[in-house]
């Protein structure tokens, strides 16, 4: 060993390493429509956290009068964020622009492989936030990047950590599409049938005046609590709280949603307000009517709601629910709030189909709900495992010099 590292390895520079430079965005004001809906993809700090290895997907474009006052980077680009959100990575697979915000780091091929880079910045993140504090806003800045060290291995060994921690991320992206793929079919089935009408043997069924307009003779506007159990949360003291697993998972309001199951770090041992397995978790403060599934039995604090249908219909339940309140904050006529009551919650209008309809759409959507829990769940292991591996890995604590493993490299395949 050569101090905390093994022999081999050595202290660079992310400047040591590649090229570094800020992304530009250099005309003010920034938001300026006329820069905007152009063929240029353009990369801000919350598409960067919200990916994974690599990042593909954005919610803007500029057009050729933004590009002018930006720059095109290369697909194999790390993007480094430096303010708002602080150290959170990925690497380009498109051409794409992105503000000063982010940095851009190219590795040179004979020095650096960009995934072993940003899996390092990965495990130094909480470093480069603790030293981006500011009084008024957090900036980790170039200078402040580039005072880092990177302890780095000679470049075959990077290769081998990367395509090892890489073939993890890999999979989580395979799950990520099947997953996107499932819900948007689950989703495009229930506006089929419950939006446009078209369900099977729509062709015979007359159309009536609702309280929500025009639905099939034979449906129902009803309120949600006619149809469901709801359980409003309600927060124990704090003092009832730990990380050490004691007691059931505790979830306050949306602080540790996912994209559809929660995550738990918190535990409480009095059991006040619950949420079975299989609960829609409703969000009533802000972000309001933001929605998750229970994968479990939890504690439920005062900024959920638990909902269960009465007739065993939960899967129309949640698409319902999630067709409604698609942009949250909303409710009722698009109207923003901080918070709704109970009885807001109670008196949200929903169609209730006839039982032949309700009992033929759960018979096509339940196996692909499961199909969903089990994708989710392989995502979730592998996470675990993958963030595990990172630190063994990237620190030299577990030993590949005599592994024979196949190397990934971006641009090519080599043995």
């Amino acid at each position: 060993m050569n101090g905390d590292f093994p022999i081999g390895w050595t202290y660079k520079k992310l400047n040591e390493l590649g090229f570094v430079g800020r992304g530009k965005s250099r005309h003010r004001p920034r938001n300026e429509p006329s820069l905007y809906g152009g063929l240029y993809p353009f990369i801000q700090t919350g598409d960067i956290k919200t990916a994974n290895l690599y990042i593909s997907e954005y919610s803007q474009t500029y057009n050729e009068k933004g590009l002018a006052q930006s720059k095109l980077w290369n697909p194999g680009t790390l993007c480094i964020t430096i303010a708002a959100n602080i150290a959170e990575t990925a690497i380009l697979k498109i051409n794409a622009c992105f503000p000063d915000s982010i940095v851009g780091f190219v590795a040179d091929p004979k020095t650096a492989d960009v995934r072993f880079i940003k899996y390092y910045i990965d495990i130094t993140k909480l470093q480069m936030q603790n030293v981006s504090k500011g009084t008024t806003q957090d900036n980790l800045s170039l200078d402040k990047l580039l005072s880092f060290n990177f302890v780095v291995p000679q470049l075959p060994l990077q290769h081998k950590i990367a395509s090892i921690l890489s073939a993890y991320d890999d999979l989580i992206e395979n799950n990520n599409r099947r997953i996107k793929i499932l819900e948007e079919m689950a989703q495009e089935i229930y506006r089929e049938w419950f939006v446009n009408f078209r369900f099977p043997g729509h062709e015979k069924v007359k159309m009536v005046k609702s309280g929500l307009g025009m639905i099939p003779e034979g449906w129902e506007v009803k309120t949600l609590v006619d149809i469901c159990t709801i359980v409003m949360g309600q927060s124990p003291k704090s003092e009832f709280y730990n990380e050490d697993g004691n007691g059931l998972p505790f979830h306050q309001g949306v602080t540790d949603f996912g994209d559809r199951f929660p995550t738990t770090r918190i535990y409480s041992t009095v059991q006040n307000r619950i949420a079975e397995a299989g609960d829609i978790l409703f969000s009533v403060r802000a972000p309001v009517a933001r929605i998750n599934i229970a994968n479990k039995k939890m504690v439920i604090g005062r900024g959920l709601c638990a909902i269960r249908s009465r007739t065993a219909n939960q899967f129309f339940v949640f698409q319902q629910l999630k067709d409604k309140f698609q942009e949250t904050d909303t409710m009722g006529g698009g109207t923003i709030f901080k918070s709704v009551t109970k009885e807001d919650v109670h008196s949200i209008k929903m169609i209730e189909p006839s039982n032949k309809v309700l009992t033929q759409f759960e018979e096509i959507i339940k196996p692909v709900f499961s199909k969903l829990e089990i994708l989710y769940n392989k995502n979730d292991n592998l996470r675990k495992t993958h963030d595990l591996l990172i630190p063994k890995l990237i620190s030299g604590e577990i030993d590949l010099e005599g592994l024979d493993i196949k190397i990934d490299i971006i641009g090519g395949n080599h043995e």
